[in-house]
């Protein structure tokens, strides 16, 4: 299983407006088939350069499917946030794989 985060450091002045339309990319990044779920999450550090920092983490179950993202779709759907968001937003993403999952035992009961 590969993870592919993305972090991003957001402006508070479009804070909301970007809260709202990740919302809505994540599930188009979905709909291409090469991840099986997602999830956003807020980065509870607080950066010395100010503002909201988030990952997006998405799951997918083999290294094709990752690499298949880059070459079908990751450009296309990159665009729309990147245009609209660009001078109010920095982004970075990094590559995972899950060597083992470990659960409490409350998880498995």
């Amino acid at each position: 299983m590969y993870i592919y985060n993305v972090t991003l450091s957001i402006e508070e002045s479009i804070h909301e407006e970007w809260l709202t339309w990740i919302q809505s990319h994540i599930p188009e990044v979905l709909a291409t088939g090469k991840f099986t779920s997602a999830k956003l999450t807020q980065v509870l550090v607080e950066e010395d350069m100010g503002g909201i920092t988030y990952s997006v983490q998405y799951s997918a179950k083999t290294r094709e499917d990752l690499d298949n993202y880059y070459k079908e779709d990751a450009e296309r759907l990159r665009g729309g946030g990147m245009q609209k968001f660009a001078d109010k937003m920095l982004a970075f993403r990094t590559e995972l794989k899950i060597v083992n999952e470990f659960f409490s035992n409350e998880e498995t009961k």
